[in-house]
């Protein structure tokens, strides 16, 4: 019986002989293997970014607004009435077990001034909560405190893009701003974040206390008013518990019957990217699923060509079998060649794979990340392809007859 390091050599040598056809063959598999790696790259990629915005926004998350107005019988869509307060923000928190903490907020634009220079951005006003509420760090300074916000002191954190804009590489904390020619003392600069899901600089931010925004930058119809309040529940388990127990508090307070409709909404923002990651991780799956149609149709040309090989190579078959060779020498010589083709070509592929992944990312500006796993799963299936389709040739080569192998021309 021949040896598997004898056949090796058999069958390497035959690929050799057919560069050609060899090569054509590798083809198949090698933009196989490389799609497969490339698609699961691309999906794996999209899902991190989808996990990274998720943890940026804050975990377990809830976002309370104000419900819409009704003028004239026309609805003017949420957040046109001006219901929620400082106090509903108290009582949730306190009132409600499964809520960590709360941040109110009252937002707006305006030009914020730092010497000779100026950048238009996004003003908040809000509580200490708020960083709590957002898993939000500082890089520097301090948090201003529930203290700044009962005295309604003139301090401010920065977000890293209006740090950039205003100070270059200076140190920021302890300087003088000015946001609608109001002076704000610098005490903090917020970690950087990036962009959220709907592509929006988090970083292009400036926190004040609420009450400041209140009383000397925006001012609001009634006293407290807030435009939303953002909430964090406890754990993940305990954030639709959140939701219903802040939905009762706000009915109890706004005195809302059972037959009325709600003057504010309660949303699951985390839920909702969640959803998003999972559809990610569908069309992650889907892109594979795809990639791998090339992957079986190189096998499929594995084993055509094999086929071909088996014709080809009937007289030199029944040769080997007249001088001894048995049934499982023959097949476990082509099925050796069919794998070494799929191996050969899985090894390219996921060099083809790795490269294609960081083009896409470069060129396209795609998140791409290459598994470890994708790679063993793609070189393990270009070898299991080489042996299901090199395996029907190996067996009709086995089966050929001596003398008739012999005798063909």
């Amino acid at each position: 019986m021949i040896s598997i390091p004898s056949s090796l050599k058999i069958s390497i040598r035959a690929l050799w002989v057919n560069k050609m056809r060899s090569g054509l063959t590798l083809l198949g598999i090698i933009i196989g293997v490389g799609a497969v790696i490339t698609m699961l790259a691309v999906g794996t990629g999209a899902r991190a970014q989808i996990s990274a915005q998720i943890a940026s926004m804050g975990s377990n998350l809830l976002i309370v607004a104000p419900g819409s107005l009704t003028s004239g019988g026309r609805r003017m869509g949420a957040g046109t009435q001006s219901t929620l307060t400082m106090k509903d923000a108290e009582a949730i928190l306190n009132e409600c077990p499964s809520v960590s903490d709360v941040a109110p907020i009252l937002s707006g634009a305006a030009q914020v001034v730092y010497r000779q220079q100026n950048w238009s951005t996004g003003i908040t006003g809000t509580t200490p909560g708020m960083l709590n509420v957002r898993n939000w760090t500082l890089s520097e300074g301090n948090p201003f405190t529930d203290q700044d916000v009962k005295r309604a002191t003139k301090t401010c954190l920065l977000g890293q893009t209006v740090v950039d804009n205003l100070f270059g590489g200076n140190d920021p904390v302890g300087q003088i701003i000015r946001i609608k020619d109001v002076p704000f003392t610098v005490v903090g600069v917020l970690s950087p974040k990036g962009q959220d899901a709907g592509g929006h600089d988090q970083d292009d931010v400036v926190y004040i206390p609420i009450t400041t925004a209140q009383g000397k930058l925006f001012g609001t119809p009634f006293p407290g008013m807030v435009r939303m309040i953002f909430v964090k529940a406890k754990s993940t388990t305990d954030v639709n518990t959140a939701l219903e127990q802040i939905t009762e508090v706000l009915k109890r307070r706004h005195h809302i019957n059972s037959r009325e409709e709600n003057d504010f909404i309660v949303r699951n923002l985390t839920q909702f990217m969640q959803a998003a990651e999972q559809s990610s991780r569908v069309m992650s799956l889907l892109l594979g699923a795809v990639a791998s149609v090339s992957l079986i149709v190189g096998g499929i040309g594995i084993m055509n060509i094999m086929l071909v090989s088996v014709t080809e190579r009937t007289r030199e078959i029944g040769i080997r079998m007249a001088v001894g060779a048995k049934v499982w020498d023959i097949r476990l010589q082509f099925i050796i060649e069919a794998v070494v083709l799929s191996l050969l070509g899985g090894i390219a592929g996921i060099i083809f794979g790795v490269t294609g992944s960081k083009l896409i990312s470069i060129l396209v500006g795609w998140s791409t990340i290459v598994s470890p796993v994708s790679i063993v799963v793609a070189f393990v299936f270009s070898g299991i392809i080489g042996i299901f389709f090199g395996f029907y040739p190996a067996y009709k080569a086995s089966l050929l007859n001596p003398i008739d192998a012999l005798h063909y021309e």
